[in-house]
């Protein structure tokens, strides 16, 4: 076999190689509140890039149980540590991958024009605000918005009369949707959510004394660190993409 064949013959493979992994797809899955910037940073890179990228939002819980589960996720974008953390030790992301990029505030919302202002500290009276109705926020027991609202209701003396009142709700987005639709006269969600959601208004935002540093972090799944898959993690951790994620409001770390 003459070494000008082998040459080819190695330019092809290499070439072919190429070919496959632009044509090969990233999944990330993401925290439901993630939706609105994570479609634009996508659509930014593909266009960029030329790589497709699919997404699956949901709450931050479903993501890893279903990672954990063996879905073929290649990155994972969390709305809190705990579910990250909750991965780790299954030895599920590459830890080296792992890194805090984004943070965010916690709101007390209400249907547009229905409320006014309130300075959320403690003896604020919940149970006239609420008049009768339900406070919706994620489910405590798993959606980190839902874990950060019980962290500040307990922090605030509120929690033993607000957790018989929770409209819980599977993700922050389904909570804010409750609010839209006049369901519950108030919710606790991200300040990012009600920056891209119509007929809400925030009333208060609670002091970040008073819960967690709402923190965001991504990794690449154990065993999933392909080329395309590194490409994409790296531009997350990018300026383009901070200026995306800036403009829908998180801060960027």
């Amino acid at each position: 076999m003459s070494v000008h064949f082998i040459r080819v013959f190695l330019l092809v493979c290499l070439w072919a190689s190429s070919i496959a992994a632009s044509a090969q797809g990233v999944t990330i899955f993401a925290a439901a509140s993630l939706t609105d910037a994570m479609n634009d940073v996508v659509k930014m890179y593909a266009a960029k890039s030329g790589v497709g990228v699919k997404s699956s939002y949901a709450a931050s819980s479903a993501l890893a149980r279903q990672i954990e589960s063996g879905a073929q996720a290649d990155l994972f974008f969390s709305a809190d540590d705990e579910w990250m953390d909750y991965l780790e030790k299954r030895s599920l992301i590459d830890k080296g991958t792992r890194f805090d990029r984004l943070g965010n505030r916690l709101v007390l919302i209400a249907p547009a024009g229905a409320a006014r202002k309130v300075e959320i500290r403690r003896g604020i009276d919940l149970a006239g605000l609420l008049a009768g109705g339900r406070l919706a926020t994620g489910d405590p027991a798993s959606v980190p918005v839902g874990r950060y609202a019980r962290q500040a209701l307990t922090y605030l003396g509120l929690w033993a009369f607000a957790e018989a009142k929770l409209a819980r709700a599977d993700n922050v987005r389904f909570a804010l949707t409750y609010v839209e639709r006049g369901e519950a006269p108030l919710g606790i969600v991200y300040s990012t959510d009600v920056a891209i959601a119509r007929g809400v208004q925030v009333i208060g935002v609670f002091p970040q004394e008073s819960h967690s540093s709402i923190n965001y972090p991504i990794a690449i799944v154990a065993g999933r660190g392909t080329a395309p898959v590194r490409a994409f993690h790296g531009f997350i951790l990018g300026s383009e993409a901070a200026a995306v994620f800036q403009r829908f409001g998180f801060a960027v770390r």
